[in-house]
């Protein structure tokens, strides 16, 4: 077979739903029998909640690429106020949270230069 134009990335597409599908499905079939309150759902939201978490600092202090770039009151500034915006932002939270921390650290790297 030969993996010439289009078909790596067919492979990479078919190979990546298979690997990701099979678990969704699992999660689907032995979440319906966890309760809703048991420690075990707690400790799994607690676990992503810290993973999420750590994505944030390490993008915060760690940044890589353009980021890295900005100044850290910069990146810290564009988190408080997308947090700001996301507690006050009603029914919808999340998509106004994240589009005013996007827009707050890019009018920061237009008017810095950075």
């Amino acid at each position: 077979m030969s993996f010439d134009g289009v078909w790596p990335y067919i492979y990479i597409a078919i190979a990546g739903w298979l690997a990701t599908d099979l678990w969704r499905w699992a999660g689907v079939l032995v979440g319906n029998r966890i309760d809703e309150n048991s420690e075990v759902l707690n400790w799994v939201r607690a676990v992503a909640t810290a993973l999420v978490a750590a994505v944030i600092a390490k993008l915060i202090f760690f940044p890589t690429g353009t980021l890295e770039t900005s100044p850290l009151w910069l990146r810290l500034g564009a988190v408080l106020f997308g947090a700001l915006c996301f507690f006050a932002g009603g029914r919808f939270r999340q998509i106004l949270g994240i589009a005013a921390a996007i827009a707050f650290l890019a009018a920061g790297l237009a008017i810095t230069g950075a």
